[in-house]
C-alpha cells in the first residue's frame, strides 16, 4: 500500500521535472513471477526504472538501511519499503544463502524481482561484467528474465551529486529471455556464466553502453585507490555461483614467490670478497689476474 501512496505522490512530480519515457513495457509479464535485471547507473534507477510499470518491483537492499536510529533512521526505512526495497535477512547463515532463499521467497510469491547483475553502480557510464547470482536464481526459481536497459540516469544524477535538470531518462524493456533449456543446472558455473553473459549482451543491445570485460567493483576499488573492492551485502547473492573471488583469493599466495626474488640476487653480495683479493695474493693465478685487472680501473 505504502509503495502505491509514494507512486502515486511522486510519479506525476517526475513525469513534469524529467518527462522521462518508456519502451517495451508490454515485455513484463501482467502476472506471474519474473526477474527484471537492470544496468545500474545511478541511485535514480530506483525510481525511473519501476515507474511506467502497474507492478511492484522488489528490490534486494541492505539491512543497514532499515536499522538506523533516530529520526533519520525511520525517514530512511521508510522510503527505502515505500520504493519496494526489502532488508536482506542475514540472521539464518551465510549471507550467500540468505539472499538466495529470500530471492526465491519474492519469486515464489509470485513477484517480480529487480537484480542488478553488476552487483553495484558502474563508475563510469559503461556497462561491466555481470556476476551469475541472476542466472542462478532465474534457474532455481525457473522464471524468466526480462533485460531492463536505464538510459541517461548516470547524468541525471551521478554518484555522490544531486539530481540534474534538463535531461531525461529512459528505460527500455527487452523481451523475456528463457533459460528453461538449463533447468537443473544451477550447479554447473559455465552454464551460469554463459546465461549471465546472454542477459549481459541483451543489456548493452538495449542501452547502446560501452561493454567492460570486468567487474565494476574492482575498477570503483583502482580509482578510490583501494586494495580491494567494497564489501556489498547484495554481492553475497552472487558468490556460491562465481567462486571466482575465491579462486584469486587461493591464487594469491602463490604469487607471492616473486616478491622474494630481490634477496634471491646473490652478485651483490660477491663485491666484498673483490675489494680483498689484493690481501691474497698467495690463492696463485686468479688472485694475479684480478689484481691487474683492477689497477688499470683505477687509473681514470
Amino acid at each position: 500500500m505504502a509503495w502505491w501512496i509514494v507512486k502515486a505522490i511522486l510519479a506525476p512530480i517526475l513525469y513534469v521535472v524529467w518527462r522521462p519515457w518508456a519502451e517495451g513495457a508490454g515485455n513484463v509479464p501482467r502476472r506471474g513471477p519474473a526477474i527484471l535485471a537492470s544496468n545500474h547507473l545511478s541511485f535514480a534507477d530506483h525510481f525511473f526504472g519501476p515507474l511506467p510499470l502497474r507492478r511492484r518491483i522488489v528490490f534486494l537492499g541492505k539491512a543497514e538501511y532499515f536499522t538506523g536510529r533516530g529520526l533519520k533512521g525511520l525517514l530512511t526505512k521508510a522510503f527505502f519499503k515505500s520504493v519496494g526495497v526489502i532488508p536482506l535477512d542475514r540472521t539464518g547463515g551465510k549471507a550467500s544463502e540468505a539472499a538466495l532463499h529470500t530471492g526465491l521467497r519474492v519469486l515464489r510469491e509470485g513477484k517480480l524481482l529487480g537484480i542488478y547483475p553488476e552487483g553495484t553502480r558502474a563508475p563510469d557510464n559503461r556497462l561491466y561484467r555481470g556476476k551469475t547470482g541472476v542466472a542462478r536464481l532465474a534457474l532455481e526459481a525457473r522464471v524468466p528474465v526480462v533485460p531492463m536497459a536505464m538510459i541517461n540516469t548516470f547524468e541525471l544524477m551521478p554518484t555522490g551529486e544531486k539530481p540534474r535538470l534538463g535531461i531525461r531518462p529512459g528505460v527500455r524493456f527487452g523481451e523475456p529471455l528463457d533459460f528453461s533449456k538449463y533447468y537443473g543446472m544451477e550447479e554447473d558455473r559455465a552454464v551460469l556464466r554463459t546465461i549471465t553473459d546472454e542477459i549481459m549482451q541483451a543489456l548493452q543491445r538495449l542501452s547502446g553502453q560501452e561493454y567492460v570485460d570486468r567487474y565494476a567493483a574492482e575498477v570503483k576499488a583502482e580509482l578510490q585507490g583501494t586494495a580491494q573492492p567494497q564489501e556489498d551485502p547484495l554481492d553475497a547473492l552472487h558468490a556460491p555461483a562465481d567462486g571466482e573471488r575465491a579462486a584469486r583469493a587461493q591464487q594469491a599466495p602463490a604469487q607471492e614467490p616473486p616478491a622474494q626474488e630481490p634477496p634471491a640476487q646473490e652478485p651483490p653480495a660477491q663485491e666484498p670478497p673483490a675489494q680483498n683479493a689484493a690481501d691474497e695474493p698467495a690463492e696463485g693465478d686468479s688472485g694475479r689476474r684480478d689484481t691487474s685487472v683492477r689497477a688499470p680501473d683505477n687509473k681514470p
